[in-house]
């Protein structure tokens, strides 16, 4: 299917009278971010928050209600957002979460995006579906590119100790049973550019 066509399904999906609010969740590694970048760069009046900042030095998994609460709230309000999260402000971390007023589209982009603990408050979930060892494979690559977590070793270590959280959590709450929309993040076929391996359930 074609990215355009994925992205005239989602933006026939918009509520009236505010933003279509977009979860793109999956696991670590599985393309989340690579396909968040290409739906808002693809979409007409889009935003994208990324689940990582309202993350950010809270417990593992247990930011449910900043997401609900900080962002997902205001967007049902038709107000801009501009959310600072408790550990930001404890931590003297500058800026904010925002989305400013009038956005058509705003993409949630992170594990646990589509959470039961704000999906309520979700319009669309989207599970980026992938091979976990490919997946692996690719955020440790990611993570020893950009240093994030410090050396191959230290890389590989941290994604294990991530995984040790983030596994549980996924089998606890299983976005996918709640997805609209699945696409391979590792496709099994050779794509053409600007085409996506989609799945409606």
């Amino acid at each position: 299917m074609a990215l355009d066509d994925v992205v005239s399904w989602l933006c026939a999906q918009r509520p009236p009278d505010r933003p279509l609010i977009v979860a793109v969740d999956g696991r670590s590694g599985a393309g989340k971010s690579t396909l968040a970048g290409w739906l808002l760069d693809a979409t007409p009046g889009a935003t994208i928050v990324h689940t990582d900042d309202l993350a950010w030095h809270e417990p593992y998994f247990e930011w449910g209600q900043l997401l609900r609460e900080g962002v997902l709230r205001p967007l049902h309000a038709s107000e801009p957002v501009e959310f600072r999260p408790p550990a930001w402000i404890a931590r003297g971390r500058d800026g904010a979460v925002t989305v400013p007023r009038g956005s058509a589209v705003v993409f949630i982009e992170g594990v646990g995006a589509a959470q039961r603990a704000a999906f309520d408050l979700v319009d669309v979930a989207v599970w980026v579906q992938s091979d976990s060892a490919q997946a692996e494979r690719r955020g440790i690559e990611r993570d020893v590119a950009d240093g994030s977590n410090g050396d191959r070793d230290q890389s590989v270590a941290y994604w294990h100790e991530w995984m040790s959280y983030e596994n549980p959590f996924l089998a606890d709450d299983r976005p996918w049973d709640r997805a609209h929309l699945f696409i391979a993040g590792t496709p099994t076929v050779r794509l053409a550019p600007g085409q996506l391996a989609v799945r409606f359930p």
